[in-house]
């Protein structure tokens, strides 16, 4: 969910495949220190959120690929559509352009729900179908109910 225009951890993001949920809660995690960071620490950040998305897109491909998952091309597309944008944002960061690493932040903030919710969910699926027969079960915590 964001609120006040920053990122924080929603059960409505748990895909029922518990590293994927682990590595998603650290996406979160940079994101927001990245959103709250000053300018001059933006550059070290985006460093780390680099890492972490490299070393988690390669686990998800490899699983794609691994599984055959049909529609891997389009989620793969993604990853390497994000890990480019990072790189030429570190490029101007090099060159003082600190203030587009700031839109880039709140670009990923805006892209993380829907990709976990339309493409990371459906593979959790794809897998948990291939090696257990159906679909994960997820227990979230933090819906608001309400009665009537």
């Amino acid at each position: 969910m964001t609120i006040s225009g920053n990122i924080s951890w929603s059960d409505l993001w748990l895909v029922g495949f518990k590293k994927l949920d682990d590595e998603h809660q650290n996406f979160v995690n940079i994101i927001r220190r990245m959103q709250e960071a000053p300018l001059n620490e933006l550059a070290s950040l985006l460093d780390d959120f680099e890492l972490i998305a490299r070393s988690h897109f390669d686990f998800e491909n490899k699983m794609m690929d691994d599984t055959q998952f049909p529609p891997r091309q389009c989620h793969m597309d993604e990853h390497n559509a994000v890990l480019k944008s990072v790189a030429e944002v570190q490029a101007l960061l090099k060159q003082g352009l600190n203030p587009i690493a700031q839109e880039l932040v709140n670009e990923l903030a805006k892209w993380f729900p829907a990709h976990v919710i339309h493409l990371d969910s459906a593979l959790s699926h794809w897998i948990n179908k291939q090696n257990i027969g159906g679909k994960p079960v997820v227990i979230r915590r933090s819906l608001n109910l309400q009665h009537d």
